[in-house]
């Protein structure tokens, strides 16, 4: 089979420019670099040539953005609003550009202006909006909405600082401020005609209102104002502008101008900087009593702006409270957006003076719930004195909730305590929690798991006495990723030899990929489809010396592990099966095949020692292994600093091997086992969350499945695990785990995290059953050594990887989220 070559001018929106208007694009380049920055080309440094290109691009997108709000204000539709903390955005610019079909026009012009684009494009900061797969996710969709054209607005929050910036410094990380606004951020818009007000704080007071009734109002306490920033989302085509809005945290009174007129200075500007810490950081540090207040305030604050926002929208409409739930839906991105149910009611009952079964009946018809975690800590539960000083009248409404809910328990299960304390939105104990969880379930329509896997054990093991009670509530929507992101903007070279295989249909219906599939033994398209790959390595080998100076053989196998470090994703497993490879080359039992580079990419979050002692332990192996002239450039392992969108769009191209390793039964999802086998990366990975799914649609041939399953190591809960076991039975595992605890690792005075994960695993800390999946999964890597050393089957094998993943696409999921959840129809301008 030969492959089938198309031209350029088959894609629609990127059809053939002329002399012209590359001129134009040109002269509004400059005339934005003049006119908006005040600078003359011949000065101007690349900082200056992003944000005017930046400029001169938002111009066309905002008039799409204009006639996209006024044709869904016209249509008086339906729309939904989508409630998260995180928005992993990364840059805008390239995907911005290919979804307008402007990429090759912007770049030919600013080529005459003597500019790389490539270069430039660098100087572009990675939104510090999000962190993980959740805020990714949140990006994903807001592109797939716009790109299919639904009526949607994101609401998240204006973060000033990011997580934090990610160094290594004697192998250790260290966190700094991400200060991604330092040079401001073009793509935003200021809607301060739009600024709400936030109370925290205070009292419940029980007045007479003017019709004579006995009503609790809340009173006192701090007032903040919510500042908007709005940033347009493009969708592929151009067609569909809908936008993100982001919420700034301010204080009513900038300046006390009694106490600065006394010379009482700092006094004079505290409650703007007490103000504005609400959205200075993304996720702070909630190990501390303040900062669990802080995280429940910025929930709060971009619930409370936000809603606030969709009913100013709603009354301009001219609908009425009947007409609420019919033309609103909101999407709560787990639990943390979760106070936006009782923050509803309150505004209906407490401000509008509506009825309790009225206004409840419009909560519960408003809000659907997507769970993103089997963990559950990550569900989040407030302790009853922080929710009382911070939102005393909401938590009158969440009692009053639980009490007419738990009478309709006790109905339906009359003498059944066990029901009525798991399904109390309250735990009682020495300490007393709201419970999170339980409140997003009992006051949404729909509760959503994120892979079909996953959406099983929600109802088995983490809600399942509420699945009893209101089983038609919960459904699966399994998680995808944006092709336009993953493929079209961050590995061109695939993009262009998909076009030329099957055409660009596979951009906005990424099932067409299965058209690809005959090309799996087509020799001409695997050895393209081989170089392609090859020279994104030679890209990240380059990058990666730059970036850490180390040196990697682009021919050798990449194996990846990128996210966010824990214990359950057990990076650590990974370390295990290097130190492993290490000694078998050492000792010369090693399979000959081609040398390997383990690249890891991650956070570990400020307050989690145990993750910061992983990324100790990697850095201090690597540091051993790449400096150990022994080994002949075999092996090298490299651990990527800061690892964000922008870096995740130079790995996942070059990428060889995908580890998918979590514990099986304990992620929910992920979507970074998309985006890597869907750039042709074959995965090594558990039955885990999308794991079990891209092994159904990709085939037993085509990826490593090992470990114990999910109900398996159930099993060995309840029966005792032990690891000590496993160290016994298996002489190579006891000799790598001796050696760990052993004094080879030492560094004279310093803090030794080899020996320390070690000890943990066979003294009962294997909570992840790293020590029963050892062996599986080693046996699995010397089956990839196998595989890899045939070229032939390995692209074979990679190529149908990629033929297969159409299911996993964020326009799949949208499309099943609007037509089961949402009610809503996408809204064509014509």
């Amino acid at each position: 089979m030969r492959t089938i070559r198309t031209t350029k001018c088959d894609n629609p929106f990127a059809s053939a420019r002329t002399p012209w208007e590359v001129e134009q694009m040109r002269e509004r380049i400059v005339k934005h670099l003049e006119c908006m920055l005040a600078r003359e080309p011949h000065t101007a440094e690349l900082r200056d040539w992003w944000q005017a290109n930046v400029y001169t691009l938002r111009d066309r997108i905002l008039e799409r953005l204009i006639a996209t709000q006024r044709a869904q204000h016209n249509a008086k539709c339906r729309r939904v609003y989508y409630f998260s903390m995180e928005y992993l955005m990364g840059r805008l610019l390239r995907d911005s550009l290919n979804n307008c079909g402007l990429f090759e026009l912007n770049r030919e012009a600013l080529r005459q202006l003597g500019i790389s684009f490539e270069e430039m494009e660098r100087i572009e900061p990675d939104m510090g909006l999000g962190n993980g797969g959740l805020g990714r996710l949140a990006a994903c969709f807001l592109d797939s909405l716009a790109t299919h054209n639904y009526p949607a607005v994101g609401y998240g929050i204006h973060y000033e600082f990011g997580m934090f910036r990610q160094e290594f410094r004697g192998h250790r990380q260290v966190e700094l401020a991400d200060n991604w606004l330092a040079y401001g951020n073009p793509w935003q818009i200021l809607r301060a005609e739009n600024v709400q007000e936030v109370r925290l704080y205070g009292s419940v007071e029980y007045r007479h209102d003017d019709s004579g009734s006995y009503r609790p109002r809340w009173v006192g306490g701090a007032l903040l104002r919510g500042f908007p920033w709005d940033i347009p989302i493009v969708g592929y085509g151009a067609e569909t502008v809908n936008f993100l809005r982001l919420w700034e945290a301010r204080a009513t009174c900038d300046l006390d101008f009694d106490d600065f007129s006394r010379g009482n200075f700092h006094e004079a500007v505290d409650a703007k900087v007490q103000s504005e810490t609400v959205t200075k950081v993304l996720y702070p540090n909630d190990s501390t009593t303040n900062g669990k207040a802080l995280r429940l305030i910025q929930q709060y604050f971009l619930v409370s702006c936000s809603l606030r926002d969709i009913i100013r929208r709603h009354r301009n409409s001219g609908a009425d409270w009947d007409q609420f739930a019919e033309k609103v839906c909101v999407q709560l991105n787990d639990t943390h957006p979760t106070i936006a149910i009782v923050e509803l009611l309150r505004i209906l009952v407490d401000e509008e003076a509506l009825d309790w079964c009225q206004a409840w009946g419009i909560v519960t018809k408003t809000f659907a719930y997507t769970n993103h975690t089997l963990l559950p800590e990550a569900l989040e539960k407030w302790s009853v004195a922080l929710f009382e000083q911070i939102l005393p009248r909401h938590l009158q409404l969440i009692y009053e909730i639980n009490r007419r809910f738990l009478e309709e328990v006790a109905a339906r299960y009359p003498g059944d305590l066990e029901s009525l304390r798991e399904l109390s939105l309250i735990e009682e104990g020495p300490v007393r929690y709201v419970r999170m969880g339980n409140l997003a379930v009992v006051g949404s329509f729909s509760v959503n798991g994120v892979a079909a896997m996953h959406s099983e054990l929600v109802k088995a093991t983490l809600f399942p006495r509420f699945c009893a009670l209101t089983a038609e509530k919960f459904r699966n929507v399994t998680n995808g990723v944006t092709p336009r992101r993953w493929i079209n903007s961050a590995n061109p070279r695939l993009a262009a030899l998909l076009n030329g295989a099957i055409g660009y249909d596979w951009i906005t219906d990424l099932e067409q990929l299965r058209k690809l599939e005959p090309f799996a033994n087509d020799l001409e398209f695997r050895n393209d489809f081989a170089r392609a790959k090859l020279q994104n390595k030679i890209d990240l080998a380059n990058y990666i010396k730059a970036l850490c100076g180390v040196s990697v053989d682009p021919r050798s196998l990449f194996d990846v592990q990128v996210k966010r470090i824990h214990e359950y994703k057990r990076q650590h497993l990974k370390l295990l099966h290097i130190l492993t490879h290490y000694r078998r080359l050492l000792d010369g039992t090693a399979k000959s095949g081609a040398p390997c580079t383990f690249l890891f990419g991650g956070k570990a979050a400020p307050g989690y020692a145990m993750a910061k002692h992983i990324i100790h332990a990697i850095n201090l192996v690597a540091d051993l292994i790449n400096g150990d002239g022994r080994l002949s450039d075999r092996m090298r392992v490299v651990f990527l600093p800061n690892y964000e969108v922008s870096s995740a769009m130079a790995i996942v191209p070059a990428a060889d091997l995908s580890e998918q390793i979590s514990t099986a039964g304990m992620e929910a999802s992920g979507t970074g086992n998309m985006k890597l086998a869907l750039n042709g990366a074959l995965t090594v990975g558990t039955l885990d969350g999308a794991n079990v799914e891209i092994l159904e649609e990709v085939g037993e041939n085509n990826i490593f499945i090992f470990g114990y399953r999910a109900e398996q190591l159930e099993k060995m809960r309840r029966e005792g695990y032990d690891p000590r076991s496993f160290y016994e039975n298996d002489g190579e595992l006891k000799e790598l785990l001796d050696w760990m605890r052993s004094d080879a690792f030492d560094r004279p005075g310093e803090f030794n995290p080899i020996r320390h994960i070690a000890d943990g695993l066979l003294n009962g800390g294997d909570r992840y059953f790293l020590l029963a999946d050892y062996r599986s999964y080693v046996d699995a890597q010397d089956l990839i050594a196998d595989y890899y050393a045939n070229p032939e089957l390995w692209y074979s094998m990679a190529i149908i990887n990629v033929a297969r993943m159409g299911k996993f696409s964020s326009d799949r999921a949208i499309q099943e989220y609007a037509r089961d959840i949402w009610k809503i129809k996408p809204l064509r301008q014509g």
